[in-house]
């Protein structure tokens, strides 16, 4: 059989330790305790190739399908358009047999490949996909180089940053670890009603939190002063890379820049637990150009994230997708449909 138990699939990924995040079991432990089923396929050929797949129930007898930045393995150690042909050959067939058995709309993948490598170049939608309308995941993002010493990676910073960070070392924000889930929450409910987005819930964030931070792949820290939390972040951290998820501000001492402070003391946490990258996490979804020419006239959005990130000194990335399969047409049309009204296109 294709599919594989919970301890298999983590066996697999045991010869993949720079797995995406989105693809291990911790997480697929945290979806599953908040409305996902979770399955594992795996195709064992010469090269294996495999996915965790993530199944929603929203009407009687019919899902939706979801590879968040997967699938895991190689494809055969060839050159990247023979490697990217052997893995969609030989995984599709066995996630297509499991979404039709559980009553698949469609099936959504978001792959770990970035836009401007040479493998994702060649990485053309696969026979049977479409480009979706819709991504999960925030398609652009910055990366931060952290292989080199601090002081480099400061100097790679706009200055304004390295000023933001200094002043709030100079103001006295301390940044410590944070183990109160409740102060957290607090301030990612304030901030996301004061900047208009959503949040999870305060279960979310606490079985986050308990899934990831035992095996030290998670920490939750707090920009603070006399005792005053001002900004919180979650990072993760899995193999070489680390994520930034979660955060929020107060608007106590904003003046003071404790978030600055707090990204960089994120940074020093990630690369003293031996990664070499630091993911931010989401910008406007627009080309550089338009992004550098348009970030200091606008404020909606992710815009003010943009202005904020941008500062660190990161490089600009795209992901590669998102891609769908439909199974059942018709009503595969009808997401379409419903996605470019809600202003998906």
């Amino acid at each position: 059989m294709p599919e594989i138990s919970t301890s298999e699939w983590e066996a697999f990924l045991a010869g993949y330790p720079d797995a995406h995040l989105l693809q291990t079991r911790a997480w697929g432990d945290l979806k599953a305790a908040f409305g996902w089923e979770v399955a594992h396929v795996l195709s064992r050929g010469n090269h294996p190739v495999g996915a965790q797949v993530l199944f929603r129930r929203f009407f009687p007898g019919l899902t939706l399908a979801y590879i968040p930045k997967g699938p895991v393995g190689q494809g055969g150690k060839s050159d990247p358009e023979q490697r990217r042909s052997l893995l969609w050959e030989q995984l599709w067939p066995e996630v297509d047999a499991l979404c039709r058995r559980k009553g698949c709309v469609f099936l959504k993948v978001e792959p770990d490949l970035w836009e401007c490598i040479p493998e994702a170049q060649s990485a053309i939608t696969p026979p049977g996909f479409l480009i979706s309308p819709q991504a999960i995941q925030p398609p652009r993002t910055f990366l931060v180089d952290l292989r080199d010493d601090e002081e480099t990676i400061l100097a790679r910073m706009k200055q304004k940053t390295r000023y933001n960070i200094r002043l709030a070392l100079k103001k006295g924000v301390v940044i410590r670890p944070l183990a109160n889930l409740e102060i957290f929450y607090d301030l990612m409910e304030a901030t996301g009603k004061r900047d208009e987005f959503e949040v999870h819930s305060l279960d979310y964030y606490r079985r986050s939190y308990e899934l990831f931070h035992p095996p030290d792949e998670c920490e939750l820290l707090v920009a603070e002063y006399a005792h005053e939390p001002l900004a919180v972040l979650m990072i993760f951290a899995h193999g070489k890379r680390a994520w930034y998820f979660y955060g929020a501000s107060s608007k106590v001492h904003r003046e003071w820049m404790p978030t600055y402070l707090l990204q960089w003391e994120t940074m020093r946490w990630a690369r003293a637990h031996g990664c070499i990258e630091y993911d931010l996490w989401g910008v406007p979804d627009f080309d550089e150009d338009m992004l550098e020419g348009e970030f200091t006239k606008r404020s909606d959005g992710l815009w003010g994230v943009y202005r904020f990130k941008r500062g660190f000194g990161g490089q600009l990335r795209r992901a590669v997708g998102p891609w769908d399969r439909a199974y059942k047409p018709i009503l595969y049309k009808f997401y379409r449909w419903w996605v470019g009204r809600s202003g998906g296109e």
